[in-house]
């Protein structure tokens, strides 16, 4: 992943991540969630990249998730 994309949020199932990538996504914003959880206990998490500019309106957007 390029330098300028950093985390702003990690999710633990893939409803909420999926909801929060398309709100983005819907306003303008590009996101990506990377899946980071283990392949066959699910454990861990999914963290959810935008790029550095964007950081404070998309944690607005999706504070609500």
């Amino acid at each position: 992943m390029e330098q300028d994309w950093v985390i702003i949020e990690h999710f633990t199932d893939d409803l909420r991540s999926q909801i929060a990538v398309d709100r983005l996504l819907e306003n303008g914003i590009e996101a990506v969630a990377v899946d980071k959880r283990d392949s066959i206990y699910k454990y861990g998490e999914i963290q959810l990249f935008v790029h550095r500019d964007n950081v404070i309106i998309a944690k607005e957007i999706i504070k609500d998730i």
